[in-house]
């Protein structure tokens, strides 16, 4: 099932600030991340906008760029195959 990368950006902002290319960036990774089945294969739950936000409130500090590599290291950790969701660069 495809994330709704409207919805994602628009709370990302909201609960963790930072600007719109930064939330934007993140809610791309995150819906190619819903895309490919890896989240739900691994975890056995589907990967929502819910479930984004919960994650990324767990990491220890940061803007939506910065939140999100933290959680995609601890998936990459747990499970291999996760660095390519990971955010690279993105423009302000």
């Amino acid at each position: 099932m495809t994330i709704d990368r409207d919805r994602l950006e628009s709370r990302l902002r909201e609960e963790f600030g930072g600007s719109s290319g930064a939330a934007r960036v993140v809610s791309r990774q995150a819906a190619d991340l819903a895309d490919a089945g890896r989240y739900e294969a691994d975890v056995g739950a589907e990967l929502t906008v819910d479930v984004v936000l919960t994650e990324l409130a767990d990491a220890p500090d940061g803007g939506p760029p910065e939140r999100w590599n933290w959680w995609i290291g601890s998936l990459e950790l747990a499970f291999g195959g996760y660095e390519e969701f990971a955010v690279r660069r993105h423009r302000e």
